[in-house]
């Protein structure tokens, strides 16, 4: 009787395996996993008659030619999930593996929008611990579209052209401990998109030759991009590329309240590239603001961070090496606060051979405070330089191992320098060394107090303007 039941038991497992399980597998409607079979069919008969909702891939390599799109409002509330993450499903045509298309698209994120047909048979589709890559120079990974509090949980992908792309319209996303490596173009890609509410937190999103985040073309609110490590996305051979890079320079587009916080972003220096890049709107700063980008480390690229036409960010409590060009741009800008931050030049990581000037150039931006930043050794820049605009205010900042310069301003106004440090390299001779505060030409309405200067053999204040600056303001110490 024993034996009865053990052979009845082989017999029907895979019956017994969904039935307590409460999942449907798709070899049972006959995908192979082999690699070698194409398992597209079977795969969108899993999902069309999985009345329990989850649809389970074993371990396995599943062959695919087309998108699988899963239509919510016909597969009702649907989980695709492998097991233990040993699951791999190979895109073998163009566009992505899985599309999750569904009707929320007119509906805000409040729950007074939301239709029933979107409460009982769509909300909340999830896909899961499954491994996606490519085999089609157009493949790409997961495409949301209509949908309303999406998770995207645990997902390998690599080697696609795009690794999740966002389209169209959607709602409360969360995409969280994913792997997204190694994609042609862009890891995770918000494009031409309307969408309140999106969170990518505990991810490694790393090798993606365009940008690892991107977001172009799209009216976005409340994105938070939090503990990830986004690494080496760059492109030696484009003109531009970014960690992470927002472009709201298309009329229309908008990309408010957000943060980018306890993240690892750091590169390898590239034509153009950045670690951050916003791009606003062109004499509209308005469009792109209102984030936080704090407790981060930033390092590695040709610039650490890049603000075209932004307003109302802070920059506040991170730790930056490497800016080969520069640590922070901010151009055509407004109302940034950039402070309590670490400007390292740390010598396991600088070797006597490395150029990496770093430095911060702000350049035509207004209503600036710059306050309670360490900055140590730029090479060929001034350690802050000011270009243009007005209302800026340099407060209780320590720039030392200053080679050239520490603070420039030129054809600006209302500028405001009080209680920073500045030392230089050396006490001794230093050729190259111009002193602490440059005050060039064409600057009305400055204050300079409360500094002091450690410079050795640099002037502390070379003053070209008409302004007079009491020495008595200051402190200048003198280096035997």
């Amino acid at each position: 009787m024993d034996n009865i039941k053990k052979i009845l038991l082989f017999l029907f497992f895979p019956f017994f395996t969904v039935l307590t399980s409460g999942a449907t597998n798709v070899k049972d409607f006959g995908a192979k996993g082999d690699g070698i079979n194409d398992d597209t069919r079977s795969i969108i008969s899993a999902i069309s008659n999985a009345e329990d909702g989850v649809v389970t891939f074993p371990s396995g390599r599943y062959r695919i030619t087309k998108t699988i799109e899963i239509i919510l409002g016909e597969t009702g509330k649907i989980g695709l999930t492998g097991h233990g993450g040993s699951a791999t499903v190979i895109m073998e045509g163009a566009g992505p593996a899985f599309k999750f298309t569904g009707s929320h698209t007119k509906g805000s994120a409040s729950p007074l929008t939301v239709s029933d047909q979107v409460w009982e048979r769509e909300r909340m589709p999830l896909i899961s611990a499954i491994e996606i890559t490519g085999n089609h120079p157009e493949a790409c990974g997961v495409e949301l579209t209509g949908t309303f509090q999406a998770i995207i949980s645990s997902l390998f992908i690599r080697e696609v052209m795009t690794g999740i792309h966002l389209t169209e319209r959607n709602r409360n996303i969360i995409i969280e401990g994913c792997h997204i490596y190694n994609c042609d173009k862009i890891g995770i890609f918000l494009d031409a998109l309307n969408l309140h509410q999106i969170n990518i937190s505990h991810c490694h999103i790393s090798y993606n030759k365009e940008s690892g985040i991107k977001v172009s073309r799209s009216e976005i609110r409340n994105f938070q991009i939090t503990g990830n490590d986004i690494e080496y996305n760059y492109d030696p051979d484009s003109d531009v590329s970014a960690d992470i890079w927002i472009d709201t320079s298309e009329k229309g587009s908008s990309v408010r309240e957000g943060t980018i916080t306890g993240n690892t972003i750091q590169a390898i220096p590239s034509p153009g590239g950045c670690n951050i890049l916003f791009e606003g709107e062109k004499d509209n700063p308005n469009k792109i603001g209102l984030w936080n980008i704090s407790g981060n480390h930033i390092s590695n690229q040709t610039v650490n961070i890049k603000f075209q036409n932004v307003r109302g960010v802070s920059i506040t409590g991170n730790t930056f090496i490497r800016g080969y060009d520069r640590h922070i741009i901010a151009e055509d800008c407004k109302n940034l606060v950039i402070g309590s931050n670490t400007f390292d030049r740390n010598e396991d990581y600088f070797p006597p051979d490395l150029e990496a000037n770093g430095g911060t150039l702000l350049k035509n931006s207004r209503n600036i405070i710059f306050s309670d930043n360490l900055m140590q050794g730029v090479d060929k820049h001034a350690t802050l330089e000011i270009e243009g605009g007005e209302e800026i205010s340099v407060s209780n900042c320590q720039m030392t191992d200053i080679k050239i310069l520490g603070v420039k301003a030129e054809s600006c106004s209302k500028i405001h320098i009080n209680g920073c440090l500045f030392s230089s390299l050396t006490s001794k001779e230093n050729p190259e060394l111009v002193g602490g505060i440059l005050i060039g030409k064409n600057v009305s309405n400055l204050s300079v107090y409360n500094n002091i200067f450690d410079l050795g053999s640099g002037k502390g204040i070379i003053n070209s303007s008409k302004i007079i600056i009491p020495k008595k303001l200051n402190m200048f110490i003198t280096t035997n």
